[in-house]
């Protein structure tokens, strides 16, 4: 445990999934979590589990590809639970299909929500973070972001986009003693991400991630407590040298 007594933690796409998962380790931590979601309902079960854990939750339907919905979310947050110590940008959605066949919409909306929304997160944070010359900032990039993959354009472009933008941040923020950083998860399964993705793969004849599994070193997917874990270290104090890396969470599937 890491021990992050005390802390406000913020968590993007906290109504399932990784998100989910996220927000409820920082609970275990000692902190209290804005969970924000565009399902209202599902930020409501996440901030259920986080006050059964013994912790304040505020949950939020927010739309992070708005600007101006994720600045208010960021202020009502801080109103309501105080300063934030720690961002966790997990907000995402995925298209599957070749580049000829995808919808210049489609390519649109997977770059307001996974780019843009990380950026307009981070803008709001920010000024508050460098007055206090503290914060963590941890995004949720891919290993899509480092070696991008057919029939997945869009989302690989934003998840690049994504490591592009906290490297930047990193070096931007270093001077104010704010880390930014980012985890890039493998094949995780338990997610609504994954199952709209394999549902999409069925449709075009693609693998789903099940099926891939034995291509994996160490033989298993990955669940979201894989990703929590390492969310909860790069958000302690023991990863306070590291900042403007993305780390690897892939059972091995890729190393570099």
């Amino acid at each position: 445990m890491y021990s992050l007594d005390g802390r406000v933690a913020l968590v993007t796409g906290a109504g399932a999934g990784i998100g989910r998962r996220i927000a409820t380790r920082f609970a275990q931590e000692g902190c209290d979590v804005a969970l924000l979601d565009i399902d209202a309902a599902g930020a409501e079960e996440t901030a259920a589990e986080v006050r059964a854990l013994g912790r304040r939750a505020l949950a939020l339907a927010a739309d992070v590809g708005d600007p101006d919905a994720a600045g208010a979310a960021v202020a009502q947050a801080r109103a309501t639970l105080g300063p934030v110590d720690i961002v966790s940008n997990n907000a995402a959605i995925v298209r599957v299909g070749p580049v000829i066949e995808l919808a210049v919409e489609d390519w649109r909306e997977v770059f307001r929500i996974n780019a843009d929304g990380v950026f307009h997160i981070c803008k709001a944070v920010i000024p508050e973070m460098i007055a206090r010359r503290s914060g963590r900032i941890i995004n949720t990039a891919s290993w899509f972001g480092k070696i991008a993959k057919p029939n997945y354009s869009a989302y690989s472009a934003s998840k690049f986009a994504v490591i592009g933008l906290t490297q930047a941040l990193a070096g931007e923020l270093a001077p104010h003693g704010v880390t930014v950083n980012a985890v890039c998860p493998g094949t995780i399964v338990g997610t609504r991400m994954r199952s709209d993705a394999d549902a999409r793969s069925v449709e075009q004849g693609l693998p789903t991630a099940k099926e891939r599994e034995a291509l994996i070193p160490l033989g298993r997917v990955g669940v979201p407590d894989d990703i929590a874990r390492v969310v909860a270290f790069l958000a302690s104090d023991e990863a306070s040298y590291m900042t403007g890396q993305s780390i690897n969470v892939t059972g091995g599937l890729w190393m570099h």
